[in-house]
């Protein structure tokens, strides 16, 4: 058995896509709604006009619907802004483009692979893709801070969480709370151990046992997975398969209160880097978890990024 130890670190309308958070102009907002109302118009068929024989072409919408939208729009970005003002950051957080279409053909990275790798769940750092996205993903569950799943809701800032029962249970509701604000439930193990240490039967209780949990808890079975501190062997991934696990994904960056670390040698995140942090508070690593989410959003943000939700790539 080999043991790979990784650190612990019909285009039938236009579809209108931007990665910019706010449009300033009026003009650039009724633009806005006119392709927003426009296209749905394209589900309607022939017998409501567009190209029936005889019919009369569709009207152009009422000036009200468009500033309408354009209040929308305004008022959006306004509470966006406001957001970003009540929790300190020092710019808007950008917003993500819409998902592809057709998802991403996710492959272990290269040198993280192990023997029958083909038939088994890929531990992979990023996600394939040219975009200027990066994904946030939380482990374990320690620090249950209700004041940053209001920062996070308010800024609409999607992210993954990876969590294990030992911790969990002390309070169920808390990730609860999370799951209704849309945030995904994932698999890191009933008591987080080193897995490579335990027997195929061993892993595979700590892995199906923390499936069943999250399961009855919150009424989904997980499809990710990822091995504490990064670790695993073949034995690991078999043990995933055989849970329901289709994907173990890992991280390539890690983001505390008040620094980064990097897997890569340029020390810099890259388009579609998974990157980790914790749910840990100030008797762990000297911030809260607020703070960590501030250190997380003004670096990506200066540099361009949005943050995007990791499922809808998988």
């Amino acid at each position: 058995m080999r043991a790979v130890v990784q650190t612990d670190k019909s285009r039938a309308c236009g579809v209108f896509r931007t990665s910019s958070p706010g449009f300033r102009t009026r003009g650039g907002l009724a633009a806005l709604a006119l392709a927003a109302l426009a296209s749905s118009g394209c589900a309607q068929d022939a017998s409501q006009g567009r190209g029936a024989a005889g019919g009369q072409p569709l009207q152009a919408p009422p000036a009200r619907a468009l500033d309408a939208y354009a209040s929308e729009l305004r008022a959006a970005q306004a509470a966006r802004v406001a957001a970003a003002e009540r929790w300190k950051l020092k710019k808007v957080p950008l917003t993500a483009p819409p998902p592809p279409e057709k998802k991403p053909e996710i492959k272990a990275r290269e040198g993280f692979e192990v023997d029958g790798q083909e038939n088994l769940p890929p531990v992979f750092t990023s996600i394939p893709t040219k975009e200027k996205i990066v994904f946030l993903t939380i482990d374990d569950g320690a620090e249950k801070d209700p004041a940053f799943l209001r920062m996070m809701s308010e800024l609409k800032i999607p992210y993954t969480a990876f969590i294990s029962d030992y911790l969990a249970k002390e309070d169920y509701g808390y990730f609860g709370r999370m799951q209704d604000r849309g945030v995904t439930l994932n698999n890191h193990t009933l008591h987080h151990p080193y897995l490579p240490g335990l027997s195929y039967a061993g892993q595979k209780r700590e892995i199906c046992g923390m499936q069943d949990v999250i399961e009855e808890r919150y009424g989904e079975r997980p499809t990710l997975f990822r091995p504490p501190y990064g670790n695993y062997n073949r034995d690991t991934l078999r043990a995933a398969k055989a849970c329901g696990i289709e994907y173990a994904p890992i991280w390539n960056a890690e983001v505390f209160a008040d620094h980064w670390d990097y897997r890569e040698w340029d020390r810099e995140i890259h388009p579609g880097d998974i990157v980790l942090t914790h749910f840990r508070g100030e008797d762990d690593w000297g911030g809260t978890m607020r703070d960590m989410a501030r250190e997380f959003l003004d670096k990506v943000t200066a540099e361009g990024y949005a943050v995007a939700r990791l499922e809808d790539y998988l």
